[in-house]
């Protein structure tokens, strides 16, 4: 198993209300200004969210920029 580093781009409550212990929360909304954050992790990345489709896309915009990264 790779060892990821795992992303929740879900809001900050979703986040607080439950998580994946030692994932980070950069909500969706805020990828694109934290960029440079994201693209300096530990890789492979692991966008996770509650069902995928906001994690889709954070997955989709940094696999463009060439982060090695999935949707979990």
């Amino acid at each position: 198993m790779k060892d990821y580093t795992i992303v929740d781009v879900r809001t900050p409550g979703e986040f607080f209300g439950g998580n994946v212990d030692g994932s980070i929360n950069i909500p969706l909304q805020e990828v694109v200004e934290r960029e440079a954050e994201i693209m300096a992790l530990k890789q492979p990345v692991l966008f996770c969210c509650a069902s995928g489709g906001r994690s889709g896309q954070a997955t989709q915009y940094f696999k463009a920029k060439g982060l090695d990264c999935e949707n979990g």
